[in-house]
């Protein structure tokens, strides 16, 4: 097996004085797709945000690519990064939220520009061919001067994709990306994730998109209570899940 791309050892997080995460550990490796499912107040976002320093930890670490996000160890203490490091490794992290959160007044290719242009100093020419590349590639190629309020739901959704690879990721978290959607412009989103997961794109997908989770994972991880409760292929965890937990989960939302 080669280094994992993402590894989440023991953490633990509180919102005064709830548990929230209760010693999550997992690994992901390069290039692969990692599903988080769960009920609602499980902290499958809680560790999404986490991962992508939203959210700080009060106990445990987590490496992205060999990096220790959010803390440096010096003399085997940790010490908080300053606001200027955790950008840069924030920056190399691409997330996805439920809300689309496109700047309204900027049309879908100034919104995939703007990044680039902002935090990595891409020239204004080189973003905004890029930027088309993108948005062609999530099939809005007849869409890049529209705004954000004369698209879809789902073509939103999927600009916020762009945006989010227009800084050229190693790692891209879903925050459920279809849960605001309406039911027929979910496939949309979804056609894209599949499409970066055949890149070898590496990705965790908090999601309730069981189809999605068990025709693209490479693991499937349930959490219930800040805790993980079963993780494997997805053939074995729906399948032939071991807990009663995941049963009773699963007889639920199959």
């Amino acid at each position: 097996m080669s280094t994992p791309m993402v590894q989440v050892k023991d953490v633990h997080k509180f919102f005064d004085d709830l548990h929230v995460l209760r010693g999550v550990t997992f690994d992901v490796q390069p290039g692969t797709v990692t599903t988080i499912l769960g009920p609602s107040g499980s902290g499958k976002s809680t560790i999404l945000r986490c991962i992508n320093l939203l959210e700080t930890i009060q106990a445990g670490s987590i490496h992205v690519d060999g990096d220790l996000i959010g803390y440096k160890e010096k003399n085997g203490k940790l010490y908080e990064l300053p606001s200027k490091e955790i950008a840069k490794q924030r920056s190399s992290i691409g997330m996805v939220f439920q809300r689309f959160n496109l700047f309204p007044h900027m049309t879908a290719l100034e919104n995939v520009m703007e990044a680039p242009i902002q935090v990595k100093g891409m020239k204004k020419d080189d973003a905004r061919a890029h930027a088309k590349k993108l948005l062609k590639q999530v099939g809005l190629g007849d869409r890049m001067d529209h705004y954000p309020a004369e698209l879809s739901g789902g073509q939103q959704q999927r600009v916020a994709i762009a945006r989010a690879l227009a800084m050229e990721p190693q790692l891209m978290l879903f925050d459920e990306p279809t849960s605001a959607l309406d039911p027929e412009l979910v496939g949309e989103v979804l056609a894209v994730m599949q499409d970066l997961a055949k890149q070898g794109m590496t990705m965790i997908v908090v999601t309730h998109e069981i189809g999605f989770a068990r025709g693209v994972s490479d693991q499937v991880i349930l959490m219930d209570h800040g805790q993980i409760v079963e993780a494997g292929p997805p053939a074995e965890v729906f399948d032939n899940p071991k807990h009663q937990r995941t049963k009773d989960f699963l007889s639920k939302v199959l």
